[in-house]
């Protein structure tokens, strides 16, 4: 009997499915957000179009630091810069621990333009607990933030949220680092972004720093070929992360967020931290309003333990650690956000009570 004349109700719908289910493996993230806009597109068609347009602007605004990130990444690479990077951070992990957590308090990337960078080293072998510290620390503290942090809510809690950042990257990464001295996390990243899905391969072969990599017509293509798939991984994730905002911002006022905060004492600050997990707020847009209801009567310190919790857990910052490593990490992540948060929040009370 031909293939032709095999039943097509036999033939047909078995090749569709493997196809579909090839195209869901390939491409289900993009698949998720078109499904989330077409669905809203039929419901709510005003707040799909705005859900494009605040998803397409966030994109525009991330851009010039994803640039940076990911030329930085693929220059790595395709010279074999990586090698070096690699080397600096092996030998003395609690050093590393600690030079991670002070470099993500003061550096200016936000929490999506590290994550080629992160997904880099850890591509490269640097230990978790490292990485784990620059990750935690980054979403939370930058140069601008520090300012408009000093305009809104004076000196002391900029100053005091700049070393919840670097406390919370450090206690973050020793856990990490006790945590693999069990045996744990031995593999961090998921399947295929150590072979290429971002941020480059595993060295196995370590070769000479070629500065001059343009010159090579392999490490050219090294560069091309990280660059892309850096981006395209980028581009779906954080695609779906600002339409998802973009529904929590609209469906979930900040004021309304907030405002379940208020109150002096203790309480508010276990609520601010477990309120601060799923609603995301932009960190520049909740500090006026955090600012505002400190003037009312909210305690200090559930303010401190909200904008912890929600910064380090935002849906980009927390996307970022889900796409890029296996979910024990995630649940790490994610536990680490609570505890500092929390302790964030308890010591900077007990400080401004004691003042």
């Amino acid at each position: 009997m031909t293939e032709s004349s095999l039943p097509v109700s036999g033939i047909r719908p078995t090749r569709l499915l493997a196809a579909s289910r090839q195209l869901w493996q390939r491409q289900r993230v993009w698949l998720v957000t078109a499904l989330i806009l077409g669905v809203l597109a039929l419901l709510d068609p005003a707040q799909a179009s705005e859900s494009a347009i605040f998803a397409g602007s966030a994109l525009m605004r991330t851009a010039p630091y994803l640039i940076l990130s990911i030329v930085i990444a693929a220059w790595a690479g395709a010279t074999g810069a990586d090698n070096l990077i690699a080397r600096a951070f092996t030998g003395a992990p609690l050093t590393m621990v600690a030079l991670g957590a002070l470099a993500g308090a003061v550096s200016p990337f936000c929490s999506c333009g590290v994550i080629p960078l992160i997904a880099a080293l850890l591509a490269m072998g640097v230990p978790l607990s490292a990485v784990m510290a620059f990750w935690l620390a980054s979403p939370l503290m930058d140069p601008s933030m520090f300012v408009l942090t000093v305009g809104v809510l004076g000196m002391e809690f900029a100053l005091a949220k700049t070393l919840a950042a670097f406390g919370l990257g450090l206690a973050g990464g020793l856990v990490t680092h006790l945590l693999m001295r069990g045996g744990a996390f031995a593999d961090p990243l998921r399947d295929g972004i150590g072979n290429g899905g971002c941020g480059g391969a595993r060295i196995r072969a370590p070769k000479p720093v070629a500065w001059r990599f343009w010159a090579d017509p392999e490490r050219r293509a090294k560069f091309a070929a990280t660059a892309l798939n850096t981006t395209l991984f980028l581009a779906k994730w954080l695609t779906l992360a600002f339409v998802l905002e973009s529904l929590m911002l609209a469906w979930i006022p900040a004021e309304t967020v907030t405002a379940s905060l208020g109150g002096a004492g203790l309480a508010p600050i276990f609520t601010a931290t477990l309120v601060g997990v799923p609603a995301y707020l932009n960190g520049y847009a909740a500090l006026p309003l955090v600012g505002g209801l400190i003037g009312q009567g909210m305690a200090p310190g559930a303010g401190m333990a909200f904008l912890i919790a929600g910064g380090v857990t935002s849906i980009p910052a927390a996307m970022a650690v889900w796409a890029l490593a296996r979910p024990q990490v995630f649940a790490l992540y994610i536990g680490l956000s609570l505890g500092g948060a929390l302790a964030a929040g308890l010591l900077f009370q007990l400080w401004v009570a004691l003042a």
